[in-house]
């Protein structure tokens, strides 16, 4: 079964410094239809203004994953980590018993626009953690590439869940055949351009939400970039 979001179904907020679509339940946007997909919690697309951004916050018992679209996202940490990620950087942090971080774009005339994702662990309670990586864009091309993993396969990143990430770019002829494991979940966020999913044609910020499927094609695409989920159901 595949079923169809599209972006504007989303939750939006605009606290004009920040401007955010929600794809489930966050904050001030509440349905109760999209409380989150198998152990996907959260996936927020934010845009920051330059000088703007998150002030220290905490969190526990949550994998963490920014994916960042375009700008710059400067981060700083309870851990000690003070980081800058850019496009093609995937960072993992791991709250579990408790981190305090905050968030920021300081690059002036340039918004910051990134992906927030949340995954539900399969532990919880231990220290926390933190982990960034680099994924070229020749290794995304025409491919889904693995960027996170409960085991760090094909140097992922390692994220305690249930749950792999993938992300591919396509455009023109390029197609790919991903073998899925029907008792699972699997969902596919198209960052932007278009992609057909299945036969499904998806457009920036679109989502498509597959169960009980037993293989996911891609292709047809313009410009796009996409983010494939392999969840616990």
């Amino acid at each position: 079964m595949i079923t169809l979001r599209k972006s504007q179904e989303r939750g939006q907020a605009d606290h004009g410094w920040l401007k955010s679509f929600h794809s489930f339940s966050f904050a001030g946007y509440y349905d109760e239809k999209h409380m989150g997909f198998g152990n996907l919690r959260v996936i927020n697309e934010d845009q920051i203004a330059p000088g703007s951004g998150f002030g220290t916050h905490g969190h526990k018992d949550m994998e963490i994953i920014s994916y960042v679209i375009s700008g710059k996202l400067a981060h700083k940490d309870s851990m000690g980590n003070v980081k800058g990620i850019p496009p093609g950087d995937v960072q993992r942090m791991s709250a579990g018993s408790g981190v305090q971080h905050s968030e920021f774009n300081h690059a002036e005339g340039q918004t910051t626009h990134f992906l927030q994702i949340w995954i539900e662990p399969n532990v919880k309670g231990i220290a926390p953690g933190y982990e960034q990586k680099t994924f070229a864009d020749a290794g995304k091309r025409g491919k889904l590439r693995l960027v996170a993993s409960n085991d760090g396969a094909d140097g992922s990143v390692t994220i305690h869940a249930d749950a792999k990430i993938y992300a591919g770019l396509f455009t023109g002829q390029e197609t790919t055949l991903l073998p899925l494991n029907s008792a699972r979940k699997t969902y596919i966020h198209l960052v932007s351009g278009s992609l057909h999913v299945n036969g499904m044609h998806l457009a920036g910020g679109d989502a498509a939400l597959l169960s009980a499927e037993s293989q996911l094609q891609l292709g047809e695409g313009e410009d796009a970039e996409v983010l494939v989920f392999d969840l616990a159901a």
